[in-house]
């Protein structure tokens, strides 16, 4: 279906075929959730499902943005980088504010958009849309910006123009991801190194427990003031700490007395899911995919108990997993509250835990269980 539709559907509206298409992958987290906006560690990968661009420069100022998958189109100009009241297009929007306020020139341009990636389960998608617009705009005015550059760009569209404090672990991964290979991202320095997730006999299964609970925008707020908090806290007796990713176990014991109940759990469970990321990559080197699920179920725990971002269906998944011999993994992936879990399956048992999966699930919730393997990809890609 794609990217063929998108060209098509391109051509039929703008009469002529797009000056570059673009592919942008969604992707999973592996493990490290929250670490990103603390400048920890994070292990995500660009995954085989995406959005597609399909995009020709204009003349004038126009913006011509087409979701095909909405059947929805938004209209502005460059002198008119305004939210749209639409949510989708502020996605668009924002990469172009944020070009023009470094002195980037621009043009308008037509665009037509679309892709595989299931909203609101965990997989970026919004990521994705303003990672392959930033990649698509940076060749088609030879902007000559890096790819982490290009991630900061996305991510400050997000921050600034949509409004959402998000970290740069999705479009990082989105612009970066190498096929077959897990992305460690240092979220301080912007660097990364590449693992090999190459294990025939296991595959990684994503269960979207469907739900998504109307806390996640809130709660995500306010967990990164708690981190906040705990950081403003721990200053005052260890100035070296810029962060939480400077943070020891020790200096949180030490300090326990002066932090809330609530700002202790948070700041462990950060510097624990920090530690976790480098032990899952050591696992991953060593190839001891055993060790690599233990640390999945373990972060699940840490998001549950100290961070307290899971939900009960997520819970359920994860205890599904827990009870089948062929899973050595799961935990919930995402911001919280709901999406996916990610399941590090033996490949002769996948069809019968997901079989007994989704059973289970739909008698304790009555809701379906979609659920899909994904492979590692390539990050963004282009072809004019």
């Amino acid at each position: 279906m794609y990217p063929e539709s998108i060209i098509q559907t391109f051509r039929q509206r703008f009469g002529d075929a797009p000056a570059i298409v673009v592919r942008a992958p969604g992707r999973i987290n592996l493990i490290g959730e929250h670490t990103d906006y603390n400048e920890g560690f994070v292990l995500p990968a660009a995954i085989d499902r995406a959005i597609w661009f399909a995009v020709s420069p204009r003349t004038d100022t126009t913006l011509n943005l087409y979701a095909e998958d909405l059947q929805e189109e938004h209209t502005t100009t460059l002198e008119k980088l305004v939210k749209s009241g639409k949510d989708w297009p502020d996605y668009l929007l924002g990469t172009f504010s944020e070009l023009q306020k470094d002195g980037k020139v621009l043009h308008g341009v037509n665009v037509v958009f679309g892709g595989d990636i299931p909203l609101g389960a965990g997989l970026s998608s919004s990521a994705a849309v303003e990672s392959g617009m930033v990649f698509a705009l940076n060749e088609l005015y030879d902007l000559g910006l890096s790819r982490p550059d290009l991630a900061r760009l996305a991510q400050r569209s997000e921050n600034i123009f949509v409004g959402m404090p998000c970290g740069i672990m999705d479009m990082y991964a989105s612009l970066m991801g190498k096929a077959d290979h897990a992305l460690q991202i240092d979220c301080r320095t912007l660097t990364h190194q590449y693992y090999p997730f190459q294990f025939p006999e296991h595959i990684l299964l994503l269960c979207n427990s469907g739900v998504k609970h109307q806390l996640v925008d809130s709660e995500y707020a306010s967990r990164r003031q708690q981190c906040e908090e705990g950081v403003r806290l721990l200053q005052e007796k260890y100035p070296e700490v810029h962060s939480l990713r400077d943070v020891t176990l020790e200096m949180l014991e030490a300090e326990k007395s002066r932090l809330s109940e609530v700002v202790f759990k948070r700041c462990h469970y950060v510097v624990k899911e920090n530690a976790r990321v480098l032990a899952a990559c050591r696992a991953l080197e060593t190839g001891k995919l055993e060790d690599f699920g233990d640390l999945l179920y373990q972060a699940h725990q840490g998001a549950r108990d100290e961070f307290e971002i899971s939900c009960p269906e997520v819970d359920f998944l994860v205890e599904q997993a827990r009870q089948h011999p062929a899973v050595l993994g799961s935990r919930m992936m995402g911001g919280g509250f709901g999406g996916c879990t990610i399941n590090l399956v033996k490949r002769s048992g996948v069809a019968d835990f997901a079989e007994q999966a989704t059973r289970n699930y739909k008698a304790a919730f009555g809701l379906e269980l979609p659920h899909w393997e994904v492979g590692l990809t390539d990050g963004v890609s282009g072809k004019e």
